[in-house]
């Protein structure tokens, strides 16, 4: 007998129809106040859920007496609450690797554009503001041979660092809980703690999970240890940045500027003060937004939850292994 699931997101026909092949799948477009009681009844013989974007937590959770394991179509978890599903013995499934080298583009691509001011000057030529040869005013700057700080340094910190190191010549410094021998042995970096970091570092990249410690690590106090010439990139959470002492940091030219593919509040609000500064760059979380790594991370999610709950112990994308 097949075994009930609920999928939450819209995945590719092909991904949809192995789960099929395995499952009986219970399909939601999202998980949102119109469906939510459908949902829950759907959860009442789930043994399996498989999505991303919308948080699971104790409200869903309870309505779901034999659920066994999560797959989340994401590297991220902080859309769970790790410790309630441990309490639950829920499995939760991830997907690292797969995303790490586009993720790792995408900030890179954050860096080259603040650096050289690519979308402010894009916008004045299509405001037809480009009448002559431009002056130091918009003069960008360098990002070959300068000082790249990453926080963080796992799968796409290092990956970053790579292309840091061997693209663009650059200095790494890094700040991590444990030494990353990858680094320091084939990019030459150096760990540090974070306020050296700060000082020292031309480009600041934040690649840190979210969580409690690293809630508001970049606040008032830490921008102001920045170089008034430094940019600050962020590929990982919104909220791993006070947005608001980052706004102030902007305005008051505490720090040159930022590249940002995540926000405290998502969607942006189009009332947010980041919408009228020229010297923020402003991604819409396109980290892995390709159409290679999306459909990849759906086969791996889809891979995740049928081993799951197949196996007694799966091989790997496990987050939290130390349930059984």
């Amino acid at each position: 007998m097949k075994k009930n699931i609920v999928l939450y997101k819209r995945i590719p026909d092909d991904q949809q129809a192995k789960l099929a092949a395995y499952f009986n799948v219970t399909y939601f477009d999202g998980i949102n106040d119109q469906n939510r009681e459908q949902v829950k009844a759907a959860l009442a013989n789930a043994e399996g859920i498989i999505g991303a974007s919308s948080p699971i937590g104790a409200e869903l959770l309870d309505c779901a007496p034999h659920l066994k394991a999560i797959s989340t179509i994401s590297v991220g978890v902080d859309q769970f609450d790790i410790a309630d599903l441990n309490q639950r013995n829920i499995r939760l499934m991830h997907t690292p690797g797969v995303l790490t080298d586009t993720t790792a583009d995408t900030i890179f691509t954050l860096v080259l554009a603040t650096a050289r001011r690519a979308v402010e000057l894009s916008m004045m030529i299509r405001a037809g503001k480009w009448q002559n040869s431009l002056g130091e005013a918009y003069y960008g700057v360098n990002v070959h041979h300068k000082t790249i700080g990453i926080l963080g340094m796992g799968r796409i910190g290092c990956a970053v660092a790579k292309r840091a190191y061997a693209g663009f010549d650059m200095n790494v410094l890094y700040m991590n809980h444990s030494a990353n021998q990858t680094a320091e042995q084939q990019y030459h970096a150096k760990r540090c703690e974070l306020d050296e970091l700060l000082k020292l570092s031309d480009f600041v990249v934040i690649t840190l999970p979210l969580t409690n410690e690293t809630t508001h690590l970049i606040n008032q106090d830490k921008l102001r240890l920045m170089k008034p010439s430094a940019i600050l990139i962020n590929g990982a959470r919104g909220k791993i940045i006070d947005q608001n002492a980052l706004i102030d940091a902007l305005k008051n030219n505490t720090i040159r500027a930022a590249g940002l593919d995540v926000f405290e509040v998502e969607p942006l609000p189009a009332e947010s003060p980041l919408m009228t500064l020229d010297n923020v760059v402003l991604t819409p979380h396109i980290g892995s937004a390709t159409d290679e790594t999306r459909y990849d991370m759906v086969v791996t999610a889809v891979n995740n939850l049928i081993a799951a709950l197949k196996a007694d112990k799966p091989s790997s994308n496990w987050f939290n292994p130390q349930v059984s």
